[in-house]
């Protein structure tokens, strides 16, 4: 774990000691985030008139409502990610059960050439033996008549 850190901002025009776990650039970072906010409603015409009490629960609940948007936002993130995740464990299944009948249709292709060139073999020998018989009978039947 990180050391405590402590440092000093300027929120809203006070100086105020923030300390935490993360760095003083973080912390000065979150004040500045603050002070934004305050501006922001600084620049409304009528947010200049409310008392300081209803100035300050509007900074919080604008600033509650980044938090819950941008938290909202993570967790549609997240669920994308998860989706997306799962896409790509279906598509390695899929590649993979591809790969195995890509694999066997290969293999089954050097089995089926092997036979066709058994059987062309085979083809090639029994024509000559067809033709060696017919050469024979032919000239038996020439040599008896």
């Amino acid at each position: 774990m990180s050391a405590k850190t402590s440092a000093e901002v300027v929120i809203d025009g006070k100086v105020y000691t923030l300390s935490g776990y993360e760095g003083t650039e973080y912390l000065q970072k979150v004040a500045g985030y603050i002070n934004d906010k305050i501006a922001e409603f600084d620049s409304l015409e009528d947010y200049r008139h409310f008392p300081l009490n209803m100035k300050a629960t509007l900074v919080q609940l604008n600033i509650a409502d980044d938090y819950f948007k941008a938290k909202s936002q993570v967790e549609k993130l997240e669920r994308d990610l998860e989706l997306k995740e799962k896409e790509i464990y279906d598509l390695k299944h899929d590649l993979i059960a591809n790969q195995i009948k890509t694999e066997t249709a290969e293999a089954s292709l050097k089995d089926l050439e092997a036979q066709n060139r058994e059987l062309l073999l085979n083809k090639a020998r029994l024509e000559a033996t067809l033709e060696d018989s017919l050469l024979d009978k032919k000239s038996s039947n020439k040599s008896g008549n």
